[in-house]
């Protein structure tokens, strides 16, 4: 613990520089009486630490003095090896930074470390893509994301949903969601517009896309995280239209879960069952009901639609066509 804490303040001095005494002592969350004692320490095993007094004052290293290890604790060291993911780095043209870098790591650690830390990469492997799927192919990933780095903007030729359309925007980052790449920028313009403000771009739909001389302007004190937080709920505001009741047995609701996060949320919050039969009354969101008619369809007969009565009727009518498809009289 002593020896961790003498490292910690020892790397705290050569990232942050001249730091009080009563900010180093914050920042380890001991008294400064025991941080004047871990300075008298690192001084004599030779850190070349100094002391200035004054209102400016306080404890620093000695300029251009750097120590050769990486302050990383043996499962900090094996963390930093789990982050590395080799897929996603490599779409981004980091593979090899990500490798020489690793190669640094392994060179800089204690060798009783080193098997410790190669050991996560060889018993554990991150995959990011869901199953049944295979990454997208993202040609421009690299060109964008290089433009993201730099802080330039960009042109791109961007296929919608509706349209093919030329567009120069601002990027502000990349965000990788269950294998998908998405930008995440402001295209020009924006800013004059009703709808200013960030949009989002699926990495695979540009079709072309060039980094210009000019450089971005971020918005001001701009999160990316909770940028896409937010546009994961507004996402799931504006596709649910409607709801359904439903009737559903413990493998219907088991298969419900697995429809979406949102409907998974409803079936949580359903009341235990109280019906003889041991089904559960439900209510989940849906996006249309032509759209619900095909997911519920897959766990007849363990859901049942009571309403809307909309519903009922576009599962009925896909019964009957499905049984005249297949010589079955239907009723």
């Amino acid at each position: 613990m002593r020896a961790s804490r003498l490292l910690s303040l020892q790397m705290l001095l050569e990232t942050q520089g001249r730091m009080s005494a009563t900010a180093l002592a914050d920042a380890l969350e001991i008294s400064v009486r025991t941080l004047y004692r871990d300075v008298d320490q690192l001084s004599a095993a030779g850190v070349p630490i100094y002391a200035e007094r004054g209102r400016n004052g306080g404890f620093a290293l000695l300029p251009g003095w750097k120590t050769t290890l990486t302050g990383l604790t043996p499962s900090e060291a094996q963390a930093v090896f789990l982050s590395g993911l080799p897929g996603p780095a490599h779409d981004l043209g980091l593979g090899g930074d990500v490798e020489g870098a690793r190669l640094k790591l392994l060179a800089s650690l204690p060798a009783s470390w080193r098997e410790d830390a190669q050991r996560v990469s060889a018993r554990l492997h991150l995959d990011p893509v869901d199953w049944y799927r295979e990454s997208e192919p993202t040609p421009h990933l690299a060109t964008v994301a290089a433009a993201v780095w730099a802080g330039q903007q960009i042109t791109m030729r961007y296929e919608s949903w509706s349209d093919t359309v030329e567009r120069m925007a601002s990027p502000l980052g990349l965000v990788l969601k269950a294998g998908v790449w998405y930008l995440v920028a402001v295209p020009a313009g924006a800013a004059h517009s009703a709808d200013a403000g960030p949009r989002t771009y699926r990495v695979s739909n540009i079709l072309a896309a060039t980094a210009l001389a000019a450089t971005v302007r971020r918005p001001a004190q701009f999160d990316l995280a909770g940028y896409w937080a937010q546009s994961i709920r507004r996402f799931e505001s504006g596709i649910y239209t409607g709801e359904a009741a439903l009737l559903a047995t413990p493998a219907g609701l088991k298969g419900l879960r697995a429809l979406s996060s949102a409907v998974a949320r409803a079936v949580a919050a359903a009341p235990p069952p109280r019906r003889k039969d041991g089904r559960v009354a439900v209510t989940i969101p849906i996006e249309s009901v032509e759209h619900a008619c095909g997911q519920v369809m897959r766990l007849s007969p363990q859901v049942e639609v009571l309403r809307p009565v909309a519903l009922r009727r576009a599962l009925v009518e896909r019964v009957r066509a499905t049984a005249r498809l297949y010589g079955v009289p239907a009723p």
